[in-house]
């Protein structure tokens, strides 16, 4: 009996408790929807990639921490008139006195120098007048900001803003960039016009023909301030004609390509008629005088300099060539590029990229090496940004990579720029040991006199100024001598009142003036100037007449 009892109670319990289970089960019904109400379709996927103010405004401000970063790695660079430096400026000046009060000029400027001497000479000069060195090196500094920027959107254009705030990066912290963002030449307002052009013919691909003519003056303008700029011309037309084929189709991509050209290819001849540098074009670009450096150390210094970073271009390119989706979206459905139009984009931007090592091993030459190496790697930062994004992967997957590549180009476009800003000496305590022996009517003889005219300023004129490459010297006999022999018959006859030889970089005849002066009784050592660069010490001397 009692076992009956707690078999009933326990299926009243038993009962009881599916009843309660029941109830739940009603309870999580959902109620029937109201007519005429439908629920929103649920996506894919938390965030867009469509473009919003918010995406606009981080990207913005990751570039100008780029930007800070930039110029803090240029301004960080201190040292005085490098010899380029002090010519450019004051022939400026020379041609500033020229056009304004008509004063000769006496430099040829227009036969030697890599660019019209009206042009970059003139602005830097003008800066100068007002603000000095730094201010026209500021000028320089601005140019190279303004290439980081237009990189930026131009990358952004061709692929994303993450490639393009990658791309920034890399372009950012490389030893040209610092060095030309804080050096007063002709370079950074060259590159900073070839990127103004190459974003231009981007920006426009989808915009009528005519605005693409935009491009060609300003072309045109980075060619007169830098003739060797005209390397990089064809790269400004393909990027061009490859950006509105991917639109456009190849018919109307051709056709731009040809007007671009041919409105560029007129301005240069137009200017070229008008001004008459051809001399100066061919001494310089077209028919420069081969070196003798060997082959290896071109090779070998191009791989230190860029070589990492157009690496990583490399790994963008055939990364992108295999596949073009560069949407992390799920589930994005779009057009892409055929895998041709993405290898023939490839090979166009990082190809750039060797053009100025190739022309300097043609030449055997490494004369400013370390600046034209930033001409090819502007070209070649899209796809370095492509590069570093693929080592990431979707999501920032592997930020390791991305955070090594940093570090190691950081650092090594660190030292390598600051090697390269101290190549010369600080040229302070020359100029001081200079100024008390300057007078009007003085004749004096250096190796590189362009620093000493420039630092000197009023006290000076480059006038009196001989450098060791060239003389055209009449001695006392009335013997019309140059070379070697006029240098020799100048200190026999003791025509100049000061020579300063740089014994730690002697150039043109250095040494055939040194051997006259220590076989001659006409002059006498009268001091030295030692000084230290990152490659060691050594010391200027002194010789004035006995």
């Amino acid at each position: 009996m009692e076992h009956n009892d707690s078999t009933m109670q326990i299926s009243v319990a038993h009962l009881k408790k599916r009843s309660r289970v029941a109830e739940t089960m009603q309870l999580r019904v959902l109620k029937q929807a109201p007519s005429g109400y439908t629920l929103s379709p649920v996506p894919d996927s938390g965030w867009s990639a469509a473009p919003s103010s918010r995406r606009i405004w981080v990207s913005r401000l990751v570039l100008l921490a780029l930007l800070v970063i930039q110029a803090g790695l240029s301004l960080r660079l201190q040292n005085t008139a490098f010899e380029d430096e002090a010519l450019y400026l004051f022939a400026g000046h020379a041609e500033i006195d020229h056009l304004l009060h008509g004063t000769p000029l006496y430099g040829a400027f227009d036969s030697y120098f890599s660019g019209a001497p009206v042009l970059y000479p003139v602005l830097a000069a003008a800066v100068d007048s007002v603000f000095g060195l730094a201010g026209a090196r500021a000028l320089s500094l601005a140019c190279m900001l303004g290439c980081t920027s237009l990189l930026y959107a131009m990358t952004r254009r061709l692929f994303n803003e993450r490639a393009g705030l990658c791309a920034a990066g890399v372009f950012a912290v490389a030893q040209s960039t610092a060095f030309m963002g804080n050096f007063a030449t002709y370079d950074a307002l060259a590159l900073f016009l070839l990127g103004l052009a190459a974003w231009i013919v981007v920006r426009t691909a989808d915009s009528h023909p005519l605005l693409t003519l935009l491009a060609a003056p300003v072309a045109a303008l980075a060619v007169a301030v830098k003739y060797a700029s005209a390397l990089y011309l064809p790269t400004v037309v393909l990027l061009g004609v490859l950006t509105v084929y991917q639109r456009r189709g190849l018919p109307r991509a051709l056709g731009r390509g040809v007007l671009l050209t041919v409105a560029t290819v007129a301005l240069l001849g137009a200017g070229l008629y008008a001004s008459g540098y051809l001399a100066a074009i061919q001494s310089t670009t077209t028919a420069r005088a081969a070196g003798t450096t060997p082959s290896w150390t071109i090779v070998k210094d191009s791989a230190r300099w860029g070589g990492l970073a157009v690496a990583v271009a490399l790994v963008g390119a055939f990364s992108y060539v295999r596949s073009g989706r560069m949407s992390e979206m799920p589930g994005w459905r779009g057009a892409l590029p055929g895998a041709r139009w993405r290898a023939a984009l490839g090979l166009v931007l990082v190809g750039t990229a060797l053009l100025a090592p190739a022309y300097q091993l043609h030449l055997h030459t490494e004369v400013s090496l370390h600046k034209h190496i930033g001409y090819g790697l502007f070209f070649a930062a899209p796809l370095a940004g492509v590069g570093v994004t693929r080592l990431m992967g979707a999501h920032f997957k592997y930020p390791q990579w991305a955070i090594f590549l940093g570090v190691v180009l950081l650092s090594s476009g660190m030292s390598q720029a600051y090697d390269n800003f101290h190549a010369w000496p600080d040229s302070r305590s020359l100029v001081a040991t200079l100024r008390p022996y300057m007078s009007a009517h003085g004749t004096y003889l250096a190796d590189t006199y362009e620093v000493p005219v420039y630092a000197l300023g009023k006290d000076t004129s480059y006038r009196q100024w001989n450098s060791t490459y060239t003389i055209d010297y009449t001695n006392r006999s009335g013997q019309h001598l140059t070379g070697a022999a006029g240098f020799k018959a100048a200190v026999a006859d003791r025509h100049f009142t000061l020579i300063v030889l740089d014994r730690g970089n002697p150039t043109g005849e250095s040494t055939t003036v040194r051997e006259a002066l220590l076989h001659s009784t006409g002059y006498r050592l009268i001091g030295t100037v030692p000084y230290a660069t990152a490659w060691g010490t050594s010391r200027f001397e002194l010789w004035a007449p006995s």
